[in-house]
């Protein structure tokens, strides 16, 4: 890897109400999904994932997108993810100024997930991003199965390129791109990334991992190592993916908040205030949130 010059600064965007509550088996109430979010602004996020807008038949969670956008969509960093027609459509009319749209690299994780190969969901896309841009809408696309696929395993670093030169070309703003089952390495880490940046200069990039095998804080270290400075982190490490079988919470916000601050690296981020954040979703999850940096503040309050 060589001698590298890390970043003084580095944007942490917030997935935990959208890509942490979406796989929760408990319906988390509009309004503590609410207090969760507007506690998060306080706590110096710049940009936010609020909700989904996602047929409420398959993620019953994200059932109250309209009504959240209503309480907490009037931040300029608000984010929404709208899977199709419907949900751009239902987005907007809720005010939505900046998408997430997704799609995966792995022909089969796109099968099951959306019912269409890799190829005719990127058909499919085109003209929803140009009527996005033809709006004035900021629009970004989430890869999924960038590393790994559930179904095919390894994933070849050409055919992510390949998928984000085409979104690219479209004129999407932004990529996320995701280590969807938390199986990638710091070496594969370091490699895609550097490629990415390498080949697409002029796109925003920003790494999104999985903690499935505790490997995403070093994920993203390798990542900040290949040039990227935009992470995508889940406040407790909330979420997973409900379409991919074996895929564990997202990196803990507070955990990468934590590792990047005392690397010298600003985030702009109060980690006390993240902290009551989470105390406020904490009763509603259906599962303990075992990050390492709440989990000690806990103890400390004690």
């Amino acid at each position: 890897m060589g001698r590298v010059e890390l970043p003084r600064y580095a944007e942490v965007i917030e997935v935990g109400p959208r890509d942490g509550l979406q796989n929760e088996g408990n319906f988390v109430p509009t309004e503590k999904k609410t207090a969760f979010i507007n506690a998060l602004w306080r706590a110096g996020f710049k940009e936010i994932e609020v909700t989904s807008f996602v047929s409420p038949k398959w993620v019953p969670q994200m059932s109250d997108a309209a009504e959240v956008m209503k309480e907490v969509g009037g931040h300029s960093g608000t984010m929404v993810l709208t899977p199709n027609k419907r949900g751009i459509d239902t987005a907007l009319a809720a005010g939505a100024k900046a998408v997430a749209i997704f799609i995966g690299v792995s022909r089969t994780f796109n099968q099951k997930n959306i019912n269409k190969t890799t190829e005719e969901a990127v058909e499919g896309l085109l003209p929803h991003i140009k009527e996005l841009k033809d709006s004035g809408i900021y629009i970004r696309a989430c890869i999924s199965t960038a590393f790994h696929c559930p179904y095919e395993g390894a994933i070849k670093p050409a055919e992510t390129l390949e998928l984000c030169k085409k979104l690219a070309d479209a004129g999407v703003n932004e990529l996320s791109v995701a280590d969807t089952i938390g199986k990638a390495t710091p070496k594969e880490s370091y490699a895609l990334f550097s490629m990415l940046i390498k080949e697409l200069p002029d796109v925003l990039m920003a790494a999104h991992f999985h903690d499935t095998r505790k490997m995403a804080l070093a994920n993203i270290y390798a990542a900040l190592c290949a040039g990227v400075t935009r992470f995508d982190a889940s406040a407790g490490g909330l979420g997973g993916c409900p379409f991919a079988p074996g895929a564990s919470g997202n990196a803990a916000t507070e955990d990468v908040v934590y590792m990047l601050e005392r690397m010298g690296i600003e985030t702009g981020i109060d980690l006390d205030q993240l902290v009551q954040a989470i105390s406020i979703v904490e009763p509603h999850v259906s599962r303990e949130l075992s990050s390492w940096y709440y989990q000690s503040y806990k103890k400390k309050e004690k």
